[in-house]
């Protein structure tokens, strides 16, 4: 950003440190800098400013961008967080399998940011995986071929008690399997680059 005094949304002295290596003069440094930066999309107006900074103000589609960000940043951690969804309750069944644990993990925070009750179900116990699984930050709420019902097995086997709604909608993610497990890929690639593959 601009100091305060200064001229455009945003100030940049890299014509100064470019000027040694290109064997000229900052402010000549600057002057071919600012006729290419003028040409890309979202800049509005670029100055040549005391000994060879550059000022650049953006154009208003990059103004109501920068207002989005804004928003974003003035929300913190609620942004993106909403009360729509509410009502519903909704139970999501999964393949005993690393990828589909961890995509039914995303599709319940992204439900439950909407304000949703959301149970994470698993078509069988999963000992085995438990502690890998755990280091990927998922797990399951119920286990069993139905996730609900007289088959189930976990904490929460009849359901989310959603203010007397019945059963909850039950929604199945099927992924394509990984390919290995969340013990070889915690190994090979550590805790988020595993997360983040998956």
């Amino acid at each position: 950003r601009t100091r305060p005094g200064g001229s455009g949304d945003y100030a940049c002295a890299v014509a100064l440190q470019l000027a040694g290596e290109a064997g000229l003069p900052a402010l000549e440094v600057a002057r071919i800098l600012r006729e290419r930066v003028a040409a890309e999309p979202g800049i509005g107006r670029v100055e040549v400013t005391g000994p060879g900074f550059l000022s650049f103000t953006l154009d208003a589609p990059a103004d109501r961008d920068r207002a989005v960000l804004d928003a974003v940043r003035g929300r913190g951690l609620a942004y993106g967080h909403g009360d729509a969804l509410r009502v519903e309750a909704l139970q999501l069944h999964h393949a005993r399998e690393v990828r589909a644990a961890v995509t039914a993990d995303a599709v319940r925070r992204l439900l439950t940011a909407q304000g949703a009750r959301v149970r994470v179900g698993c078509e069988e116990a999963v000992a085995t995986e438990e502690e890998e699984w755990g280091r990927l930050g998922v797990g399951s709420d119920v286990y069993g071929p139905g996730a609900y019902g007289p088959d189930a097995d976990g904490p929460d086997a009849h359901g989310p008690d959603v203010d007397g709604a019945g059963a909850p909608e039950r929604i199945v993610i099927r992924p394509v399997p990984a390919g290995a497990t969340g013990a070889e890929l915690l190994a090979r690639l550590g805790r988020d680059a595993a997360r983040w593959g998956l």
